[in-house]
C-alpha cells in the first residue's frame, strides 16, 4: 500500500455528529480500498475476525458482540454465506441460528488481515502515533454515550 502523502483538510461542520460521520465514512472507504485485493470490505473482515474469536455463536450473540443491530448483521452475512466464507446452521431452538467461520473464511480473513495491517500502518503514519492514540481514546469516550 502506498503511504498517504498529502493532507486535504475539509471544512468542518458546526454539527459534531456530522463531522464524526463524515470521518467514519472516509476511514471506511480508505480501508475498503486497501482490502479490495482480498474481495472483502472492512465490515466483512470485522465480521470474519469476530467469528474467529467466537468459534460457534448465535446471530444475536454476534450482533451484541459487534455492537450492531441484527438487521445490519444479517445483511452483511448474506454475501459471506453465499461465498462459502461462513456457515449458518439452525440453533438449539427454531428461533435461533448459529454462525461459524468456514475454512475458506479462515483463509479469506487471513488474507484480509495482512492488507488491513498495511492500511493500519498507513493511517498511523498519516495521523501520527500520539494523535491516533488520542483519537482512539476520544472515539471510545463517544461510543460510551450509548452503553
Amino acid at each position: 500500500m502506498n503511504p498517504i502523502t498529502e493532507c486535504y483538510p475539509k471544512h468542518s461542520s458546526p454539527c459534531n455528529c456530522m463531522n464524526v460521520r463524515r470521518a467514519a465514512r472516509a476511514v471506511t472507504q480508505f480501508y475498503d480500498e486497501a482490502l479490495k485485493p482480498s474481495g472483502l470490505t472492512i465490515a466483512q473482515l470485522a465480521l470474519l475476525r469476530h467469528l474467529e474469536m467466537a468459534d460457534l455463536i448465535t446471530i444475536s450473540e454476534l450482533a451484541k458482540m459487534m455492537r450492531i443491530d441484527r438487521t445490519t448483521l444479517n445483511r452483511n452475512m448474506k454475501p459471506l454465506a453465499e461465498a462459502g466464507l461462513i456457515i449458518i446452521t439452525p440453533g438449539k431452538d427454531s428461533r435461533t441460528k448459529q454462525v461459524a467461520l468456514s475454512e475458506a473464511g479462515k483463509t479469506a480473513a487471513a488474507e484480509g488481515w495482512l492488507l488491513w495491517g498495511e492500511a493500519q500502518a498507513s493511517l498511523q503514519e498519516y495521523v501520527g502515533t500520539e494523535d491516533l492514540a488520542r483519537l482512539t481514546e476520544l472515539l471510545s469516550k463517544l461510543e460510551a454515550l450509548v452503553p
